[in-house]
Formats: C-alpha cells, sequence, structure tokens
C-alpha cells in the first residue's frame, strides 16, 4: 500500500499525541529538551508509523468499498501487529536509554523508571 507523507494526529477518542509524564524520558510533565530513546531512529520511526498510517487508511477504503469482512479482520490484524511490533521496539528503547540512565543515578529515580516501564508493559498487554 502506498502512504501519504502526513502527519500523525490524535483523533477525539485517541491519546493524546506526544507530551504527558508517559512521553517524558526524565520525569518532567512536558517532554524535556534532550534526546530520547528513540531519537536515533527517528526517521525510521516516523517512516514506520506512515506505513501504519497507510494501513488504517486502507482499512477504511475497504469498508467504503464494501470489501468482504474477513478481508477486513486479515487487515485488521495486520495493522495492529503492527502497532504491537513498533510499541515494543520503543519500550525496549526506553529501557536501554531511560531506565539505564536512571539506574546509573539510582536511588528514587530508578524505582520511579521501573514503575513507569512496568505500567507501559501492563497497558501493552492489556491491548
Amino acid at each position: 500500500m502506498t502512504t501519504t507523507e502526513a502527519p500523525l494526529t490524535s483523533g477525539d477518542d485517541a491519546a493524546p499525541v506526544g507530551g504527558g509524564a508517559a512521553a517524558a524520558c526524565h520525569g518532567e510533565t512536558a517532554a524535556p529538551a534532550g534526546p530520547h530513546g528513540y531519537s536515533k531512529q527517528k526517521d525510521q520511526h516516523l517512516k514506520r508509523l506512515r506505513r501504519i498510517e497507510g494501513q488504517i487508511r486502507g482499512l477504511q477504503r475497504m469498508v467504503e468499498e464494501d470489501v468482504y469482512c474477513i478481508d477486513i479482520l486479515t487487515q485488521v490484524s495486520a495493522s495492529t501487529k503492527a502497532l504491537q511490533s513498533f510499541a515494543l521496539q520503543l519500550l525496549q528503547e526506553h529501557l536501554r536509554h531511560c531506565v539505564a540512565q536512571a539506574a546509573v543515578k539510582g536511588g528514587d529515580e530508578i524505582d520511579a523508571k521501573v514503575a513507569e516501564a512496568s505500567a507501559a508493559i501492563a497497558r501493552l498487554l492489556r491491548t
């Protein structure tokens, strides 16, 4: 499928895009100015997200064109797996960068980062 270069945005029923305590690598309530764990591969991540966005747009087209329901479900499964794979890679980068930095600092910061990562893993498992 082809994709567009349109930026990703959140819908009214979606989680906010960027920012927030969960997105902040260093524990602030807004995204810190420093690099995140994913910063080195930002371009690859954006490319991957655009590909996933294209898959979702393809789902919309399939529904508009009254495609057979099993074919749509197959595409939903592929899109879900693509998002899960992206999430796991992002989590791995968070552990390697943000949690590892907190481990070096020690103290309460490592406990907070481990709790934050555990909560993120729990959210991923609920999906």
